[in-house]
This record gives structure tokens, C-alpha cells and sequence, in this order.
């Protein structure tokens, strides 16, 4: 999937939720036409929801039709190696991130340790 590409990932604790799905789901929506133009190929939505719910965010947030493929990562198996698990008495989130990675290697990580904001499509621009 991104082999011999550049790619956006970001990771937020779920779909539908109020901060994803207000903030940092439409910033990365809002950015596709400046990513592609800074050489990003494809822009990956994960969260540990299923595939059928992940499916049905990118549908009705409009963010599937904005270019964004949505992920699941319903084992955490990518959270957990990138040691971002928050695992809640529910079930387990992703702790929200973002990266840049070109053919596999990741050039650029952004945290949410210290704002929110810091993952957001704006934040990885200024980067690129």
C-alpha cells in the first residue's frame, strides 16, 4: 500500500468522535491538494474501530471522497508498535498522531503530547 510512495498518516482515538471528527479529520480533508502538491501520494486515516465503521466515517464525513483511505486497526497491532495504545477500561484508542513516511521510512512525526493541534494537516505543511 506504501511502497515506493509518500504517504500521510494520522491517528486519532476513533471515528464519530466530537475532536476527530470536527478538527482533525477536516484538516486533513481541507489539505489534500496542498499534500499532493508537496509530493504526498496517498493520505491514510487509522483508528482501532473496525473496517465497517471505519468505511462508514470516510463515507459520511466526506472524507473517502476528499482522497483519505480509511484503516482499521482493530488488534492495535500498528498502535502498539508505534507505542501510542491508550488502552481504556472500553476498549483500546489510538493516542492521536500524525507522520509522513516515503517508501516505508518515516522523515517527519508529529505528537499530540503537547497540543492536539500539533497532528493536524497545518502542522505537517509547515513541515514539508
Amino acid at each position: 500500500l506504501i511502497a515506493g510512495k509518500k504517504v500521510a498518516i494520522f491517528g486519532l482515538p476513533g471515528a464519530f468522535t466530537p475532536g476527530c471528527s470536527k478538527s482533525h479529520l477536516p484538516s486533513f480533508m481541507d489539505a489534500q491538494t496542498e499534500l499532493k502538491a508537496k509530493g504526498v501520494d496517498l493520505t491514510i486515516c487509522i483508528a482501532t474501530n473496525d473496517a465497517y465503521v471505519m468505511e462508514a466515517w470516510g463515507n459520511t464525513s466526506g472524507g473517502t471522497k476528499a482522497g483519505i483511505r480509511f484503516l482499521s486497526d482493530s488488534d492495535a497491532g500498528l498502535t502498539k508498535a508505534l507505542g501510542l495504545l491508550m488502552d481504556l477500561p472500553v476498549m483500546q484508542r489510538t493516542k492521536r498522531f500524525s507522520l509522513v513516511a516515503d517508501d516505508g521510512v518515516v522523515t517527519h512525526y508529529f505528537s499530540s503530547a503537547e497540543q492536539s493541534s500539533d497532528t493536524w494537516a497545518p502542522k505537517m505543511l509547515e513541515a514539508l
